[in-house]
């Protein structure tokens, strides 16, 4: 059976299931394209409001295909260099996706499937899920953003720890790092991760959108700039009509109900 790319949803939250069972949900270059597709069209959704990606019969994802990645060391470098842009192209699209996405993280997060749930939001990983970065165990550097990721999110020495020694971490460790947002029972990284989902949708789209820019940038600028930054968003959002509702609810001590 063929990798495939799941799309359902539950109220407004798009769920991405990464299907591939002879593979523990290994990548492949349609899943890329078809994970670009579903999230340029929830983008422009308004019934969409976050996302959750996951992975199907109790594994995340296992990573790069290491039979097909044996068989492209036959191709030339620049059909290899394409074949890892296209993993890129879906990361960079979830890096600056304007709406929540959530990783509900089961089984194995490995190698290119652990930079994925890094290039989340939040990750949502049950007790027993298993995340390595094994790529220096087959002779590999990383791929999909995994050393910016970890890079701007850890201590150059633990970064390094991870990314050198390839070892098996348990969720609970990278809890303590601050990598992994919550905790779950295992089977229920998917409901709980809903649960997230659903407390994000009640929230301004247009607030949360501006938060993630922000943040996203922020490494990038000085605090004067920043600073502008947070003010011109902060404008923009007291202009739209989301903090009339808000603003008009919290002193009338009433649910807000956000456009």
């Amino acid at each position: 059976m063929p990798a495939e790319l799941l799309s359902t949803s539950q109220g407004k939250t798009l769920i991405l299931t990464i299907r591939h069972p002879e593979a523990r949900n290994a990548f492949d270059p349609a899943i890329y394209a078809a994970g670009i597709e579903a999230l340029s069209v929830a983008e422009r959704s308004d019934e969409v409001r976050s996302v959750v990606i996951t992975g199907a019969d109790g594994a995340f994802s296992a990573g790069g295909n290491l039979q097909s990645l044996l068989a492209r060391r036959q191709d030339g470098a620049e059909a290899q260099a394409q074949g890892v842009e296209a993993l890129h192209n879906w990361i960079e699209t979830i890096r600056t996706y304007p709406k929540p996405v959530i990783a509900a993280v089961e089984g194995a997060a490995a190698g290119a499937g652990f930079s994925l749930a890094l290039a989340c939001d939040l990750v949502v990983a049950a007790r027993n899920a298993v995340f390595v970065m094994a790529y220096s165990n087959i002779g590999m550097s990383p791929d999909g953003g995994a050393s910016w990721h970890l890079g701007r999110t850890l201590p150059r020495q633990l970064a390094s720890e991870i990314l050198l020694f390839g070892e098996r971490l348990e969720p609970a460790r990278l809890h303590a790092l601050g990598i992994v947002n919550r905790v779950a029972d295992p089977g229920h990284a998917l409901s709980d991760a809903l649960a997230l989902a659903q407390r994000l949708n009640d929230r301004a789209p247009n607030a949360l959108a501006s938060i993630k820019e922000l943040l996203s940038d922020a490494p990038y600028r000085t605090l004067t700039e920043q600073l502008a930054a947070e003010r011109d968003q902060f404008v923009r959002n007291l202009q739209h009509p989301n903090a009339g509702e808000g603003i008009a609810a919290f002193l009338e001590k009433r649910d807000a109900r956000y456009q």
